[in-house]
Protein backbone atom coordinates (compact mmCIF):
# COMPACT_ATOMS: atom_id res chain seq x y z
CA UNK A 1 0.00 0.00 0.00
CA UNK A 2 2.98 2.18 0.90
CA UNK A 3 4.50 1.94 -2.02
CA UNK A 4 1.29 2.43 -4.47
CA UNK A 5 1.17 5.49 -2.51
CA UNK A 6 4.47 6.75 -3.24
CA UNK A 7 4.07 5.35 -6.94
CA UNK A 8 0.86 7.82 -6.86
CA UNK A 9 2.86 10.20 -5.07
CA UNK A 10 5.52 10.76 -8.22
CA UNK A 11 3.38 10.29 -10.98
CA UNK A 12 1.00 13.48 -9.85
CA UNK A 13 4.14 15.70 -8.90
CA UNK A 14 5.54 15.02 -12.48
CA UNK A 15 2.33 15.65 -14.11
CA UNK A 16 1.74 19.56 -13.33
CA UNK A 17 5.20 20.04 -14.71
CA UNK A 18 3.69 19.47 -18.50
CA UNK A 19 1.75 23.31 -18.03
CA UNK A 20 4.85 25.09 -15.98
CA UNK A 21 5.77 26.89 -19.27
CA UNK A 22 4.08 29.55 -21.07
CA UNK A 23 1.99 28.37 -24.12
CA UNK A 24 4.09 25.00 -24.08
CA UNK A 25 2.84 21.60 -22.81
CA UNK A 26 5.83 19.61 -21.84
CA UNK A 27 7.58 17.81 -18.54
CA UNK A 28 10.31 19.76 -17.68
CA UNK A 29 11.52 18.35 -14.32
CA UNK A 30 14.19 15.88 -12.96
CA UNK A 31 11.53 13.21 -11.90
CA UNK A 32 12.00 10.09 -13.65
CA UNK A 33 9.91 8.17 -16.15
CA UNK A 34 9.03 4.52 -15.32
CA UNK A 35 10.55 2.51 -18.49
CA UNK A 36 7.55 1.62 -20.64
CA UNK A 37 5.50 4.47 -19.53
CA UNK A 38 3.66 6.18 -22.05
CA UNK A 39 2.49 9.81 -21.34
CA UNK A 40 0.36 11.51 -23.32
CA UNK A 41 -1.11 15.14 -23.22
CA UNK A 42 -3.71 16.93 -25.64
CA UNK A 43 -3.38 21.01 -24.09
CA UNK A 44 -5.32 23.92 -25.45
CA UNK A 45 -3.85 27.53 -24.89
CA UNK A 46 -4.72 30.82 -24.78
CA UNK A 47 -2.50 34.31 -24.75
CA UNK A 48 -4.44 37.56 -25.04
CA UNK A 49 -2.34 41.10 -25.03
CA UNK A 50 -3.61 44.59 -25.92
CA UNK A 51 -0.19 46.16 -24.82
CA UNK A 52 3.69 45.45 -25.33
CA UNK A 53 6.85 46.33 -23.49
CA UNK A 54 9.01 48.13 -26.26
CA UNK A 55 12.96 47.65 -26.89
CA UNK A 56 13.93 49.82 -23.81
CA UNK A 57 10.94 47.93 -21.45
CA UNK A 58 8.45 50.62 -21.63
CA UNK A 59 5.14 49.51 -21.62
CA UNK A 60 2.61 50.90 -23.96
CA UNK A 61 -0.50 49.96 -25.81
CA UNK A 62 -0.52 48.49 -29.41
CA UNK A 63 -1.51 51.22 -31.80
CA UNK A 64 -5.24 52.11 -33.15
CA UNK A 65 -6.52 49.90 -30.22
CA UNK A 66 -4.96 47.07 -31.37
CA UNK A 67 -5.88 43.44 -29.73
CA UNK A 68 -3.71 40.19 -30.32
CA UNK A 69 -4.60 36.51 -29.19
CA UNK A 70 -2.98 32.71 -30.01
CA UNK A 71 -4.67 30.02 -29.48
CA UNK A 72 -2.28 26.39 -29.50
CA UNK A 73 -3.35 23.42 -29.34
CA UNK A 74 -0.50 21.01 -28.33
CA UNK A 75 0.30 17.20 -28.25
CA UNK A 76 2.89 16.02 -26.43
CA UNK A 77 4.17 12.58 -25.36
CA UNK A 78 7.04 11.41 -23.22
CA UNK A 79 8.30 7.40 -23.35
CA UNK A 80 9.94 6.09 -20.56
CA UNK A 81 12.82 4.14 -22.36
CA UNK A 82 15.04 2.91 -19.46
CA UNK A 83 15.51 3.68 -16.21
CA UNK A 84 17.89 6.75 -17.64
CA UNK A 85 16.71 7.91 -21.17
CA UNK A 86 13.04 8.88 -22.22
CA UNK A 87 11.99 10.33 -25.45
CA UNK A 88 10.13 13.83 -25.74
CA UNK A 89 7.84 15.31 -28.68
CA UNK A 90 5.63 18.16 -28.63
CA UNK A 91 3.50 19.46 -31.92
CA UNK A 92 1.78 22.23 -31.57
CA UNK A 93 -0.97 23.92 -33.92
CA UNK A 94 -1.92 27.51 -33.48
CA UNK A 95 -4.57 30.10 -34.83
CA UNK A 96 -2.78 33.71 -33.83
CA UNK A 97 -5.38 36.68 -34.99
CA UNK A 98 -4.50 40.65 -34.52
CA UNK A 99 -7.83 43.08 -34.69
CA UNK A 100 -7.64 46.89 -34.66
CA UNK A 101 -9.90 49.97 -35.83
CA UNK A 102 -8.75 50.61 -39.26
CA UNK A 103 -8.26 48.76 -42.01
CA UNK A 104 -7.35 46.20 -42.34
CA UNK A 105 -9.01 45.69 -39.17
CA UNK A 106 -8.39 41.70 -38.92
CA UNK A 107 -5.14 39.56 -39.55
CA UNK A 108 -4.99 36.47 -38.83
CA UNK A 109 -2.67 32.97 -39.04
CA UNK A 110 -2.36 29.67 -38.40
CA UNK A 111 -0.67 26.57 -38.51
CA UNK A 112 2.03 24.03 -37.73
CA UNK A 113 4.51 25.28 -35.68
CA UNK A 114 7.98 24.18 -34.41
CA UNK A 115 8.26 20.49 -33.83
CA UNK A 116 10.29 19.80 -31.10
CA UNK A 117 12.14 16.22 -29.94
CA UNK A 118 14.14 15.40 -27.11
CA UNK A 119 15.77 13.13 -25.27
CA UNK A 120 16.09 12.94 -21.34
CA UNK A 121 18.72 11.29 -19.51
CA UNK A 122 18.86 11.05 -15.55
CA UNK A 123 21.80 12.25 -14.16
CA UNK A 124 21.39 11.05 -10.62
CA UNK A 125 19.45 10.73 -7.36
CA UNK A 126 19.93 11.56 -3.73
CA UNK A 127 18.16 9.46 -1.79
CA UNK A 128 15.10 9.20 -4.22
CA UNK A 129 14.06 12.41 -3.08
CA UNK A 130 15.60 15.26 -5.33
CA UNK A 131 16.55 14.24 -9.17
CA UNK A 132 18.46 15.52 -11.65
CA UNK A 133 18.00 15.41 -15.39
CA UNK A 134 19.84 16.78 -18.97
CA UNK A 135 17.49 17.56 -22.22
CA UNK A 136 18.45 17.85 -25.76
CA UNK A 137 16.15 18.49 -27.85
CA UNK A 138 15.94 19.09 -31.51
CA UNK A 139 13.59 22.09 -33.11
CA UNK A 140 12.47 21.76 -36.68
CA UNK A 141 10.03 23.82 -38.48
CA UNK A 142 6.57 22.54 -39.71
CA UNK A 143 6.31 25.91 -42.11
CA UNK A 144 8.12 28.31 -43.97
CA UNK A 145 7.77 32.00 -44.73
CA UNK A 146 5.46 32.19 -42.00
CA UNK A 147 7.03 34.79 -39.59
CA UNK A 148 3.51 35.21 -37.41
CA UNK A 149 4.61 31.42 -36.57
CA UNK A 150 7.83 31.25 -35.64
CA UNK A 151 11.74 31.78 -37.00
CA UNK A 152 11.07 28.82 -39.70
CA UNK A 153 14.66 28.24 -38.40
CA UNK A 154 15.90 24.69 -37.36
CA UNK A 155 17.80 25.08 -33.41
CA UNK A 156 18.67 22.82 -31.09
CA UNK A 157 18.61 23.34 -26.61
CA UNK A 158 20.76 21.64 -24.17
CA UNK A 159 18.69 21.68 -20.43
CA UNK A 160 19.07 21.18 -16.92
CA UNK A 161 16.43 19.91 -14.48
CA UNK A 162 16.60 19.63 -10.92
CA UNK A 163 13.30 18.16 -8.97
CA UNK A 164 12.41 17.02 -5.28
CA UNK A 165 9.59 16.18 -3.15
CA UNK A 166 8.86 17.08 1.29
CA UNK A 167 6.23 18.06 3.36
CA UNK A 168 4.34 21.14 4.96
CA UNK A 169 2.63 19.34 8.10
CA UNK A 170 0.88 16.45 6.95
CA UNK A 171 1.12 17.69 3.39
CA UNK A 172 3.07 16.85 0.53
CA UNK A 173 5.19 19.21 -1.49
CA UNK A 174 7.27 19.25 -4.45
CA UNK A 175 9.53 21.71 -6.28
CA UNK A 176 11.16 21.92 -10.14
CA UNK A 177 13.90 24.11 -11.09
CA UNK A 178 15.16 24.00 -14.52
CA UNK A 179 17.28 26.09 -17.24
CA UNK A 180 18.12 26.10 -20.57
CA UNK A 181 19.94 27.04 -23.72
CA UNK A 182 18.27 26.76 -26.79
CA UNK A 183 20.22 28.11 -30.46
CA UNK A 184 18.72 28.60 -33.89
CA UNK A 185 20.56 28.35 -36.45
CA UNK A 186 19.10 30.48 -39.31
CA UNK A 187 19.90 34.35 -40.20
CA UNK A 188 20.38 36.17 -37.02
CA UNK A 189 18.94 33.26 -35.18
CA UNK A 190 18.60 34.33 -31.68
CA UNK A 191 20.19 32.65 -28.76
CA UNK A 192 18.01 32.11 -25.70
CA UNK A 193 18.13 31.67 -21.86
CA UNK A 194 14.80 29.50 -21.20
CA UNK A 195 14.39 29.06 -17.23
CA UNK A 196 11.39 28.62 -14.81
CA UNK A 197 10.96 27.40 -10.97
CA UNK A 198 7.65 25.90 -9.97
CA UNK A 199 6.32 25.27 -6.23
CA UNK A 200 3.57 22.84 -5.30
CA UNK A 201 0.98 21.60 -2.95
CA UNK A 202 -1.07 18.70 -2.45
CA UNK A 203 -4.04 19.43 -1.35
CA UNK A 204 -5.15 15.85 0.37
CA UNK A 205 -3.27 12.92 1.66
CA UNK A 206 -4.49 11.14 -1.81
CA UNK A 207 -2.55 13.30 -4.04
CA UNK A 208 -5.33 13.51 -5.93
CA UNK A 209 -5.73 17.56 -5.87
CA UNK A 210 -3.19 19.69 -5.90
CA UNK A 211 -1.83 23.65 -6.98
CA UNK A 212 1.59 25.14 -7.47
CA UNK A 213 3.19 28.60 -8.53
CA UNK A 214 5.65 29.13 -10.94
CA UNK A 215 7.98 32.03 -12.35
CA UNK A 216 9.32 31.65 -15.64
CA UNK A 217 10.78 33.62 -18.88
CA UNK A 218 12.82 33.73 -21.56
CA UNK A 219 16.25 36.00 -22.35
CA UNK A 220 16.62 36.16 -26.10
CA UNK A 221 19.30 37.64 -27.68
CA UNK A 222 20.04 38.08 -31.46
CA UNK A 223 21.26 41.35 -34.35
CA UNK A 224 17.26 41.27 -35.11
CA UNK A 225 15.76 43.60 -32.84
CA UNK A 226 12.43 44.05 -34.30
CA UNK A 227 9.22 43.64 -33.26
CA UNK A 228 6.66 41.10 -35.28
CA UNK A 229 4.50 40.69 -32.76
CA UNK A 230 3.27 40.30 -29.06
CA UNK A 231 3.85 36.35 -29.33
CA UNK A 232 7.09 36.03 -27.95
CA UNK A 233 7.89 33.22 -30.14
CA UNK A 234 7.96 35.45 -33.29
CA UNK A 235 10.23 37.72 -31.52
CA UNK A 236 14.04 37.33 -31.82
CA UNK A 237 15.64 39.69 -29.34
CA UNK A 238 13.59 40.18 -26.27
CA UNK A 239 12.88 38.97 -23.07
CA UNK A 240 10.15 38.60 -20.26
CA UNK A 241 8.95 37.22 -16.91
CA UNK A 242 5.76 35.59 -16.22
CA UNK A 243 3.85 34.21 -13.11
CA UNK A 244 1.23 31.68 -13.01
CA UNK A 245 -0.93 29.26 -11.12
CA UNK A 246 -2.08 26.17 -11.59
CA UNK A 247 -4.77 23.46 -10.43
CA UNK A 248 -4.00 19.99 -11.11
CA UNK A 249 -6.96 16.87 -10.19
CA UNK A 250 -6.28 13.29 -10.60
CA UNK A 251 -9.63 11.32 -11.45
CA UNK A 252 -7.80 8.22 -11.71
CA UNK A 253 -4.09 6.60 -12.40
CA UNK A 254 -4.50 7.01 -15.61
CA UNK A 255 -6.48 10.21 -16.20
CA UNK A 256 -5.93 14.01 -15.20
CA UNK A 257 -6.61 16.93 -15.48
CA UNK A 258 -4.85 20.89 -15.01
CA UNK A 259 -5.63 24.04 -15.46
CA UNK A 260 -2.88 26.85 -15.10
CA UNK A 261 -3.28 31.18 -16.08
CA UNK A 262 -0.31 33.07 -15.98
CA UNK A 263 0.39 36.94 -16.37
CA UNK A 264 3.57 38.37 -17.69
CA UNK A 265 5.23 40.64 -14.68
CA UNK A 266 7.78 42.25 -17.01
CA UNK A 267 9.66 42.19 -20.52
CA UNK A 268 11.26 43.53 -23.46
CA UNK A 269 10.03 43.76 -27.22
CA UNK A 270 7.40 41.46 -26.73
CA UNK A 271 3.18 41.77 -25.72
CA UNK A 272 1.99 42.09 -22.03
CA UNK A 273 0.25 38.92 -22.44
CA UNK A 274 -2.23 37.22 -20.23
CA UNK A 275 -1.76 32.91 -20.62
CA UNK A 276 -4.82 30.36 -19.49
CA UNK A 277 -4.25 26.78 -20.50
CA UNK A 278 -6.06 23.03 -20.35
CA UNK A 279 -4.09 20.15 -20.42
CA UNK A 280 -4.93 16.49 -19.88
CA UNK A 281 -3.01 13.57 -18.97
CA UNK A 282 -2.95 10.06 -20.18
CA UNK A 283 -0.53 7.30 -19.06
CA UNK A 284 -0.13 3.91 -20.38
CA UNK A 285 2.23 1.08 -19.19
CA UNK A 286 3.49 -1.24 -21.91
CA UNK A 287 5.94 -3.05 -19.62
Amino acid sequence: MGLLKSFTKTLFIALILFIAFPNKTFADGGFPVRPGRLLISPSVGYFFATSQWDSTGVKKPFANGGKYSSLAFTLYSEYGISRRFAAVVSLPYVLNDYTQNITPTSTTSSGLTDLETGIRYYLANIAFVYYFSLQGTAITPLYSNKPSLGYGEEGGELKLAFSGSGHLGDLSTYFNAADGVRQYFGNNGPIQNRYNGTFGLSLDQKFMNQVSATISGINSFSNDKRFISAIPETNKDFSFVEASLSYGHSFTREISLFLSGGEFLTGRNTGVGTTLSLAFIYRLDYR
